[in-house]
């Protein structure tokens, strides 16, 4: 599943991800009402979320924090994986990206 995950668009993963959290707060039995009672977000914004509409990534944390789904948020931006020994000792060093040259 992963590898058909890589072949979404950046659209694709969004309505996924509000099915998904329909769903879920379907199989939690649990209204729209509630769940905008426990995550604090709005029932407007919510029912946007829900349909496919676009969320602030704070919402869509409010909502699965709500539902007990944040497990997954701590491994979206995995680091690169090192390739040689001395990646290995330069990946975690860095504190910022290089700076560009200006056309």
């Amino acid at each position: 599943m992963a590898y058909l995950d890589a072949l979404k668009s950046a659209e694709d993963l969004r309505v996924g991800i509000a099915d998904a959290a329909r769903a879920r707060r379907l199989a939690s039995n649990l209204t729209q009402d509630e769940l905008s009672l426990r995550s604090g977000v709005s029932i407007a914004t919510l029912r946007r979320f829900e349909a496919g509409g676009a969320a602030s990534l704070e919402t869509v944390l409010r909502i699965a924090e709500a539902l007990g789904a944040l497990e997954g948020f701590a491994d979206l931006f995995p680091m690169p994986r090192a390739q040689t020994l001395d990646d290995l000792e330069t990946l975690p060093k860095r504190q910022r990206a290089s700076a560009r040259p200006k056309p």
